[in-house]
C-alpha cells in the first residue's frame, strides 16, 4: 500500500470512528441499551431486584425458569467466599436469601456474559470477549476482598461493580461488529475503547438504574489521581482492584504503579499489603471467580 493510500485509509478509519462514537451517543442518550444475545431472564432478574415490591418468591421463580442461571447462583452461594460455614445450599430460596440482591444480580450478569460470549453473531471476537471476562471476574473478586478488608463498604456491591467495570468495552465491541472498517484498523478501535469505555459504562449503569455510586465508580475507574477528602469509596476500591489485577504477576510493576496515587493512599494500600491480601485471599478469590464463570 502506498503512503497516500495508507493515509487515506487511516483518515477513513478515523471518520468511521467518529461516526461510530456519535451513533453510540445517540443510542445511549435515547435510553436504547441493547447487548446482542443478552438473555431475557437476566433482564427480568434485574428489573425484579430493582422493584421494591418484588418478593423473594418472585425472584426465585424468575431464576428457576433458567436452569443454567439457577445452577450458577447455587454455585456462587456455595463458594468459599460466601459459604464460610461449609453448609451446602441446595435450594434457590435459601441461596437467594444467603446471597442478597447484589450477589443475585452478579449471578445474572455472569450468566448473561456467558451467553454473549457464545453468540454466533460475534464470531471472531472470542479472544477479546474471553480476555474481558477473565479480567472482569478477577476485578470483581479483588473488589470484594478489598472492600471487606480495607473499608466499611458493602463487599457485595463492590463485587458487582467490579464485574461490570468492563461493560463499556463490551458494548463498544459488540456494537462495532456493524462497522468493519474499525476492525481493519486495530489501533483506531483500541483508541475508541480507551477513550470512551468508562463514560459508556457509566451511561449503561444509569440506564439500568444501578446506584449512583456504582455508575460513578465505572466512570472514574482509570483515574488513580482522583483527589478526595472523604473516606475510601467504591470508586477507590474499583480503581485499586483494576490496578492489582493488571499487575497480578508483576509485583515490582505494581509497586511502581501504586506510587503517588491519592486513591491508593486513601485505602492505605501499599504493594506489600496488596501482595499479602492476594496471598491470604487466594482461595476465596479463586473460588469466587470459578463461581462467576459458572
Amino acid at each position: 500500500m502506498s503512503v497516500g493510500a495508507a493515509s487515506q485509509s487511516g483518515e477513513s478509519a478515523q471518520s468511521a470512528a467518529f461516526d461510530f462514537v456519535r451513533s453510540l451517543s445517540v443510542e445511549l442518550s435515547g435510553g436504547r441499551v441493547e447487548l446482542p444475545s443478552f438473555p431475557d431472564v437476566a433482564v427480568r432478574v434485574r428489573r425484579a431486584l430493582a422493584d421494591e415490591t418484588s418478593t423473594v418468591d418472585q425472584v426465585v421463580r424468575i431464576v428457576g425458569s433458567e436452569p443454567a442461571l439457577a445452577a450458577r447462583l447455587l454455585k456462587m452461594s456455595n463458594s468459599a467466599m460466601l459459604n464460610r460455614s461449609g453448609k451446602q445450599v441446595t435450594d434457590l430460596r435459601t441461596a437467594v436469601n444467603r446471597m442478597g440482591h447484589n450477589m443475585v444480580r452478579s449471578a445474572a450478569i455472569s450468566f448473561a456474559m456467558a451467553q454473549i460470549r457464545s453468540a454466533s453473531k460475534l464470531k471472531g471476537l472470542e479472544q477479546f470477549l474471553d480476555d474481558l471476562w477473565e479480567a472482569s471476574t478477577h476485578v470483581a473478586a479483588l473488589s470484594f476482598v478489598l472492600a471487606a478488608k480495607l473499608t466499611k463498604l458493602n463487599p457485595d456491591e463492590a463485587m458487582l461493580a467490579g464485574l461490570l467495570h468492563g461493560i463499556g468495552k463490551l458494548y463498544i465491541v459488540t456494537r462495532a461488529e456493524k462497522h468493519p472498517m474499525l476492525f481493519m484498523h486495530p489501533q483506531v478501535m483500541n483508541d475508541v475503547i480507551r477513550d470512551w469505555h468508562a463514560a459508556i459504562g457509566k451511561a449503561i449503569l444509569e440506564n439500568w438504574e444501578f446506584p449512583e455510586s456504582m455508575s460513578e465508580a465505572i466512570s472514574v475507574q482509570d483515574d488513580l489521581s482522583r483527589e478526595s477528602d472523604n473516606l475510601p469509596d467504591l470508586s477507590d476500591v474499583i480503581a485499586a482492584a483494576i490496578l492489582m489485577a493488571s499487575f497480578a504477576s508483576d509485583p515490582a510493576g505494581l509497586a511502581v504503579a501504586m506510587q503517588d496515587s491519592p486513591v491508593i493512599d486513601r485505602l492505605r494500600l501499599r504493594a506489600e499489603k496488596a501482595a499479602d491480601i492476594m496471598r491470604e485471599s487466594a482461595v476465596e478469590i479463586t473460588s469466587l471467580r470459578s463461581a462467576l464463570k459458572g
